[in-house]
């Protein structure tokens, strides 16, 4: 019996990518890109470092993320368990801990980046909005973010990636059932976008896109 339940995840995985959630369609101009990039454990939601993206995330510039880097050009975004996300950079890395705590439950935490011009061959999904869209989106990720008294987000004590990334407590507890790629379906369909239900899984979100946002 336990050997059927990998397969009926991955049954409700594609289940939940194929029935959309609620939308708000919004019929002005849509202006604005993001990305939604395919790493190699979920996907990042990747947004331009316009106006916009820098002022809403100033704070961020505060506790050493750097916005106004010359070179910097998009802000690249994921949410994902404590344990899992911060000591797997890739699948050689996955310890069982770490593995666990991702099914059964972890605190979780958002990481931030930056990043300049983007290689040709970069496995990405494009996506355009609305600035009402994108101020709700930029509005959701911020408030993924647990914040202390004075409404700042506070830096988890974990190291980063690399010399430009830091990792940031987020409200939620992650689980097998609430994905990294979960909170991407979330946040688009709280921007008002048409997207799966449930998208637990890399297949949900790219199955999901190709439904309802490939343009």
């Amino acid at each position: 019996m336990l050997a059927l339940v990998p397969a009926l995840y991955l049954m409700g995985a594609i289940y939940g990518a194929i029935i959309p959630g609620s939308a708000t369609p919004d019929t002005a101009e849509k202006t604005r890109s993001i990305l939604l990039v395919s790493g190699p454990i979920h996907y990042d939601l990747v947004l331009p470092l316009d106006d916009m993206t820098q002022k809403h995330f100033a704070p961020l510039a505060a506790k050493g993320i750097r916005l106004d880097h010359p070179a910097a050009q998009w802000l690249v975004i994921g949410w994902g368990a404590q344990h899992f996300y911060t000591q797997t950079r890739n699948a050689t890395d996955l310890g069982l801990y770490a593995l666990w705590r991702g099914i059964v439950g972890d605190s979780s935490v958002l990481r931030f980046d930056i990043a300049g011009a983007l290689p040709d061959d970069l496995d990405a999904r494009r996506l355009t909005l609305t600035d009402r869209e994108y101020a709700a989106l930029l509005d959701g990720v911020w408030d993924s973010l647990s914040t202390d008294a004075d409404s700042q987000p506070i830096t988890a004590d974990v190291d980063g990636f690399n010399q430009t990334d830091g990792f940031f407590a987020a409200k939620g507890r992650f689980n097998i059932w609430r994905t990294c790629n979960v909170w991407i379906g979330d946040r688009l369909r709280a921007a008002g976008l048409r997207f799966g239900l449930w998208t637990p899984m890399p297949l949900s979100v790219s199955l999901s896109f190709d439904l309802y946002q490939a343009e």
